[in-house]
């Protein structure tokens, strides 16, 4: 029988889950920690309690987890997804969901991962959710996720420049995305360099970047 120092943390538990993903897809992997350390800074800036600031950071941590469901194939596919494609690559919010919510603890977090791609406008998916219907972690998610798909290499385009991302940021505001995330995160555009170079030098001091 197990003994109260046998029990394992949230932090370990979710550690566990993450290096299944860096095993399945390391740039996902990656990806999940530059969307986290960029998420617990916007939430940062806008004074949420701590407590609460480190639930979001779990929750971009496992935003993508539900993507372990998805083939090879469409994943990688560098050419313009198929429409049958892009919706089983939608799945992965719904399958991320699934994955977690049926841990007690981590109900609250799998609500921020089954809805990180609703829009503001009420178009995005899986819910359909519009406005403030989205969970306040799926809307800082959002934004951090564009951000970071924007600025990285995918096998079906080059990345573009943090100015360029700004622009889309600011762009989508009050459509795609929250607009007082989208606020809080444009404030944030001097501090952006330092704080991804930190998640670098985290990843290859753990091993796991790609950049070696």
């Amino acid at each position: 029988m197990a003994t109260a120092e046998d029990e394992i943390t949230l932090h370990e538990m979710v550690e566990v889950i993450v290096t299944i993903l860096n095993a399945r897809d390391p740039y996902t992997y990656e990806h999940s920690w530059r969307v986290a350390a960029l998420c617990e800074q916007i939430a940062k800036e806008m004074n949420v309690p701590q407590k609460w600031i480190d639930t979001l950071h779990i929750a971009a941590h496992l935003h993508d987890i539900g993507k372990v469901g998805i083939p090879d194939f469409i994943l990688n596919k560098p050419g313009k997804l198929l429409p049958y494609e892009y919706e089983l690559i939608k799945a992965h919010s719904i399958i991320g969901y699934q994955i977690v919510h049926k841990i007690p603890i981590l109900q609250e977090i799998a609500l921020y991962i089954r809805h990180h791609h609703e829009r503001w406008d009420g178009k995005g998916y899986p819910d359909g959710l519009a406005g403030k219907e989205i969970p306040l972690g799926a809307r800082i998610i959002a934004v951090a996720d564009t951000f970071d798909a924007i600025t990285t290499h995918r096998p079906y385009r080059s990345p573009r420049s943090l100015g360029e991302a700004f622009t889309e940021i600011k762009a989508a505001a009050g459509s795609q995305l929250c607009p007082e995330t989208c606020e809080v995160f444009i404030g944030m555009e001097k501090k952006i360099t330092q704080l991804l170079g930190i998640v670098e030098q985290e990843l290859k001091e753990t091993g796991r970047s790609l950049k070696k």
